[in-house]
């Protein structure tokens, strides 16, 4: 028998660089973002000069062109310190990942060659290096915080040092650059740190589909080989992510497993069926993640409503039948129960993040309830849900609570 992959090896049909279709992809052009472009190098421009460049805030929804952007103009931005002879440094920091002071500062130390460890020093100890760090290179520092209110979530302390420290820098300077999907965390921060950060603003607004075509057929000729795609394709997953608010990365997402599907199948073109077949893929692999993550108690409620949509004829419930369902498994696990208030809260998360569809009905004199359903796949929530060990005993808890209804 020979090895698994040795069929796996052969060159690709379909593609001739999928990478190009990935988010980290950066292209040599930008369609319909000039004008974002432009200010941010207006902005940025004074670093070039030996200047500070003042602070930018970037914002817009996810899929806007944000970071690819930001990354496209911190590029150009290197290209020309480099034949200028300016002293012009950037550093790009994923505040998923670089999401509390003492790691900003690390991350940076580390790129300027410090021996600095991710943990375990004192963050005074750590800032010094930085700090040192930074005036031994002297010039401008340009620091890129992408999903800079994840660093926030956890405190705005590192934004507050950052946009002070210039007062403490002998031979440096430093600019922020931070990227975020949220239009309002500003409004989370101290009165101080917005101040001393004293941000320009720069909104990206979301494609539409004729811009989401132009983006994928640009990326289009170079990701696949010539006559792979047919017609329908491009349009159709333009189409679908201009309805999910002008998401280029869902549509990016599209056209690579369509094609992933395509290859898969062994078909020599990609089809219109295979953007329907990756459309329902993905929306399959988002359901999981978003039920993967929820806190127990979220997963409980959902627990619930998958029950009762189980053993019920009926298709939608109150809000009243629900909670029963709630305490009857809390009580099965071993876990405490809530209140019907606090799990009301849970249901209404619950319809914001798509899972379920709560609407609000008007009985009269008896008031106002919701009718509660689920609004995604029950077999995929199911699937994830159990993979929870402290749900796991819910698995074959059907026939017992059956009988207690």
């Amino acid at each position: 028998m020979g090895n698994i992959f040795e069929d796996l090896l052969e060159e690709s049909k379909i593609f001739e660089n999928k990478d190009v279709l990935r988010p980290s992809y950066v292209p040599g052009q930008l369609p319909h973002r000039g004008e974002q472009i432009e200010s941010l190098a207006c902005a940025l421009a004074p670093a070039l000069r030996g200047e500070t460049p003042s602070n930018i805030v970037v914002y817009g929804k996810t899929g806007t062109g944000k970071t690819a952007t930001v990354r496209y103009v911190e590029r150009e931005l290197k290209d020309a310190a480099c034949k200028v002879g300016s002293r012009c440094m950037l550093f790009y920091l994923n505040c998923e990942i670089i999401d509390t002071q003492y790691r900003v500062f690390a991350a940076v130390a580390r790129q300027l060659s410090k021996s600095v460890p991710m943990t375990g020093w004192p963050t005074d100890h750590v800032y010094q290096e930085f700090k040192n760090a930074l005036d031994a290179e002297g010039g401008c520092a340009v620091i890129i915080l992408d999903e800079v209110d994840k660093l926030v979530s956890k405190g705005d302390e590192a934004l507050y040092t950052l946009s002070r420290i210039n007062s403490e820098l002998k031979n440096a300077r430093i600019s922020i650059i931070g990227i975020s999907n949220d239009l309002t965390f500003t409004e989370r921060l101290d009165p101080r740190v917005k101040s001393s950060l004293g941000q320009e603003e720069i909104v990206f607004p979301p494609y539409n589909a004729v811009q989401l075509y132009d983006i994928l057929e640009q990326r289009a000729k170079v990701a696949f080989k010539e006559g792979v795609l047919e017609e329908d394709v491009i349009p159709l997953c333009a189409a679908f992510a201009a309805q999910e608010h002008g998401d280029a990365r869902r549509a990016l997402d599209l056209l690579r497993v369509a094609g992933e599907l395509a290859e898969r199948q062994n078909s020599p073109r990609v089809r219109g069926e295979h953007v329907k077949m990756a459309k329902n893929k993905i929306e399959a692999d988002r359901v999981a993640e978003v039920v993967r993550t929820l806190p127990l108690q979220s997963k409980l409620v959902l627990s619930s409503i998958l029950l009762l949509d189980a053993e019920r004829r009926k298709r939608r419930f109150s809000t009243g039948e629900v909670y029963n369902m709630y305490r009857k498994l809390s009580r099965y696990a071993g876990i405490d129960v809530l209140t019907q208030r606090r799990i009301t809260d849970l249901i209404s998360e619950l319809d914001a993040l798509g899972l379920i569809n709560a609407v609000v009905i008007s009985k009269g004199r008896y008031g106002r309830t919701r009718e509660i359903s689920l609004s995604v796949p029950s077999a995929i929530v199911k699937s994830v849900l159990f993979e929870d060990y402290k749900l796991s005993a819910l698995a074959g808890v059907r026939l017992k609570v059956q009988m207690t209804l």
